[in-house]
Parts: structure tokens; sequence; C-alpha cells
């Protein structure tokens, strides 16, 4: 009402106030104005229940960005606090001792089908990238003149033979006669002469017999060695020749296969040891990734000499490829096991640091504090190293975190979630289930819980305001800051499924505060 008679010309006077009246009435209006304005900053506004509204936490959120204030720092982000790690346990066992090296694959025998007679090819009696061994039918030519050729040949050796039988009986009879001084000894030369005279034309009419039996054998093309077929490249109903270049097919053998790569002079003493004691070097063929392992085997020879342009000596090593997982010329990474380092301290390669003064791990005391241990890396096996040093077996080394670490710094332990489960806000580790979550508390996602648990406008009470568990990367919250400094503690060692059933709690006091108002 008073805004409306100020607000229009000449109200004040329509009103029956005159001028002192006027202004003092504008006096009143502003003095109510600062006075509510001051309360309001100095007083928030209370439910029935005694409890303090969500206009608190709503100032806070505007000033969250002003310098000094408790909602710029981080969990764990000063550092007098517990860092959250992740841990290993330092681990006694054997290690292999292993070379890496990239290899080229190569193939014991391959070889080129062609076809040993000129000829119209009739049939292809394979399938192209077919397993076949060695004496198998691949293709066959017309052998209808060959055939023919080896009819003519038998025929002039029946016709030979006869004549040779023919001589022989009147060489035995001329034989007689001469005993019998009958005959003239020329003659008998003579006859013996024919007799091994048509011999030898009934050996070489033998011999192409044979040889047209051989030339009608070629019309069946088959496979010299065992192995895997390549691309046909020739089609049926086309004259092949001996002469042709390509062939019919190539064929490589596969099983098994061998693996030629170089490894540095430096081990050459070691496995010439090695080969010399007859003890075998296994070999492990992996992808070009060094995800899948394809195929293990052993070395088989060496060269003979070091290549000194590289410094390098080349192996050879045999794999079965039994089941086909290795093909020639194909490039893969070779793992070479030299031998094998009895009761070494393993640490994952993770937990490794190097400083100005060396090579350290932090280990986990039973404090809950890291401190520093020195160490010398030896050979490197998977995911673990060899150490030697002030460190022994059963102690727990950081492997995630120690960016953040120093001698003497609290550390939390936490440690991965599985690769299926899901996240919690803000990227947070879930913590060990054995040791921090309760039996009776069921495993949220923290995504469901932000959708869910979102304060509104309308809360009533601080206890309203969190919306889910905050994560150790995220802001402090204000709300957080109006608790008392124990209760603080206790939610910021909370686990993500602990902080949700803490804030429930928070809300179901509310509630009963409320309804107590009335």
């Amino acid at each position: 009402m008073t805004k409306y008679l100020l607000s229009r010309p000449g109200a004040a006077r329509h009103a029956g106030l005159s001028g002192p009246g006027y202004l003092g009435l504008v006096l009143l209006v502003a003095a109510a104005g600062a006075g509510g304005w001051w309360w309001g900053q100095n007083h928030p506004a209370t439910g029935t229940g005694g409890t303090e509204t969500a206009a608190a936490p709503a100032r806070g959120a505007s000033s969250a960005g002003g310098a000094g204030t408790s909602g710029g720092r981080r969990f764990g982000g000063g550092g007098s606090q517990v860092q959250p790690v992740s841990v290993a346990q330092v681990k006694q066992q054997d290690v292999r001792v292993l070379v890496s090296a990239i290899g080229s694959i190569s193939a014991l025998n391959t070889a080129t089908v062609r076809a040993q007679v000129s000829g119209v090819l009739q049939a292809v009696r394979f399938n192209e990238g077919q397993q076949v061994k060695a004496g198998q039918v691949l293709a066959e030519i017309d052998a209808r003149s060959f055939q023919i050729a080896l009819a003519q040949a038998q025929g002039q050796l029946a016709r030979d033979q006869a004549q040779l039988r023919n001589a022989q009986i009147d060489m035995d009879r001329y034989k007689d006669l001469l005993a019998k001084d009958s005959i003239a000894k020329q003659q008998v030369d003579t006859q013996d002469a024919l007799v091994k005279q048509l011999q030898g034309t009934v050996l070489t009419d033998q011999a192409q017999v044979d040889s047209a039996k051989l030339q009608l054998s070629y019309t069946q093309v088959r496979a010299p060695i065992s192995g895997r077929l390549g691309f046909r490249q020739v089609d049926v109903g086309n004259m092949v020749q001996t002469s042709d270049t390509n062939g019919l097919v190539s064929i490589t053998q596969t099983q098994p296969l061998t693996v030629v790569f170089a490894v540095p002079e430096a081990n050459v003493a070691q496995i010439n040891q090695q080969l010399n004691a007859k003890l075998p070097m296994p070999v492990e063929a992996w992808d070009r990734a060094l995800k899948t392992k394809l195929a293990v085997g052993r070395v088989s020879s060496t060269d003979n000499a070091i290549d000194t342009t590289t410094g390098t000596l080349k192996l050879k090593a045999e794999f079965a490829n039994a089941d086909g997982q290795l093909f020639p010329n194909q490039f893969v990474n070779v793992v070479l096991q030299l031998g094998t380092l009895p009761n070494a301290l393993v640490v994952p390669s993770a937990a490794v640091q190097r400083g100005a003064q060396g090579t350290f791990v932090y280990a986990v005391k039973d404090d809950g504090s890291v401190t520093v241990r020195r160490i010398r890396l030896g050979v490197t096996d998977g995911d673990g190293v060899s150490v030697q040093g002030d460190i022994s077996a059963g102690e727990k080394v950081v492997t995630d975190g120690a960016d953040r670490l120093r001698e003497g710094a609290k550390v939390e332990v936490i440690v991965a979630p599985p690769a299926n489960a899901a996240s919690d806000t803000g990227g947070r580790r879930r913590k060990d289930v054995s040791e921090q979550k309760p039996a009776a508390v069921q495993s949220t996602p923290a995504s469901a819980a932000t959708k869910t648990e979102a304060p509104t406008a309308t809360a009533k009470s601080p206890e309203a305001a969190p919306a889910a568990a905050p994560a150790a990367d995220e802001e402090r919250p204000r709300w957080l800051d109006r608790l008392p400094p124990e209760e603080q503690d206790k939610f910021k060692k909370m686990n993500p499924d602990e902080r949700k059933a803490f804030i429930e709690k928070m809300r179901e006091r509310r509630r009963q505060k409320e309804a107590a108002g009335g």
C-alpha cells in the first residue's frame, strides 16, 4: 500500500498526508527495510524444530569461490591429512631372466607346384588355403596322349622280347651242334652277338615303357610337401605348360615354423652356455600389441657370426604351431628366457619410484605411515621386477598415489574396483570390502545416489543438504563445516556406502524433530 502511494504523484496529498508526514513515512519504510536486511544477515531463519534452513547452505555455496575458505580444500589435499593409496605385497619367488626382441616367422619348406607335363587342365582337387599331405592329388591333366604313348612302348617291347626269345632258342641249338662238331664256331659267335643285341633292345623298350608310365603319372599333379595351399593360379580348361612361372599353386609348410630374431651380443656367452649344456631355452611369440601369446617354442640354432653393424646375434627358434596361430612372414614380439633367478624379491613395477637420490619404494608401516626404502632394480618379468635393498618379503608397498607422499606421511589403504563395477562419484576407488563395508550394507553406485539423494531448495535442515558422499578429489562441501569436528572426521573416513547410511540417519533425525514440533 505504501509503495503504491509513493509511486503515484500527489498520492500523499490525496491521502491527507502533509509534507512532514510524508517525509516521516518514507524514513519509516527505509528503516524497516534496513532492519530486515540486518536481521536476515545475522539471524538465519529456523524451522519449527529449531533447525537451520537451506538458506545458510545457499549463502555458503554462493561464496565457495572465495579464497581462504574451507570450501576450497579437497580431501587428502593437505600435507597433514591421510592420503588414499593402493598397495601390493612384496613377494619372494622365482623370476625368469628374459630378453625381448622382434622376430620374423619363416616356413621350413616352401614349394611351387608346377605341371611336369604339358596338357589341358581337366580337374582341380583342392581348395585354396587347405591343409594337404605330401602325395595328395591336387589336379589332373588330360592323360589320353600319354596313355597312347605307353601303349606304343609296350607293343614295341613285346615285339623285341619275342625276337630275343627266338634268338636264344637258336643259340641253344647252335651250341649243341658245335659240341658235335657239326657247325662252325663263327656261326655260334654270330648268334651269340644277335642275342645280346636283342637283349639290349628289350632293355631299351622297357625303359620306354617306364618313361611312358612316368609321363602318364604326371598327369595327376600331387603335393610335393605337406602344408597350407595358397591361391590357385590356373583354372580348369586352360593349357598348362612345364615352363609356367607361377605354376598351379604354392604350398608352405606351417607345422612346424621357425622364427628368426636377434639378441644383443652381451647375451651370447649365456646363450652358448645353455646350448653347450643342451638346456632348453623357451621362446614365446606374442602379437604386436604384446597382449596375446601366440605360441611357445625353443631355440634350435644360432648364426655363426655376430652382425657387426647392429652388434647382435641371430637365433632361430622352432614352433610346433599345432593350432595354426603363426603365419609365414609374420612379425612377432619374441621373449627369450635365458634362465631363472631363484627366490628373488619381486615388487610391482608400478611401485618403483625414481628421484634425484635413486630408485626407491614407499613401504607402509603398521601405524599407517609410509617410509622410503631404497632399492636396486633387477630383471623384469611381466608386471613385476626383482629388487635388492632394504626391503623384505611380506611388506606392503604403495602402487598408486605415491606422487602425494613423503617420508612419514599417513595413508589409508584402498583397492581399485573391479573392471565391471560401477565407478564411484569423481572416480574414487572403493575401499577394501572386507575391512570397510558392513556386511548388512549393499553396495550402491554413487551415481544412483546422486539422482535419488540430491538436496532441494525446500530442505529444512543441514541433514537434508548432502546429495552423495563426496569423493576424495571433490571439493569439500559447505554443509560439512557446520557439523561437530568429531562428526566431520568420522564422515571423511567413511566409504561411500557408510556415508549414504549416515545421510539417511541424519534425515531420519530431521523428520523425527519435525514430527515432534507438530
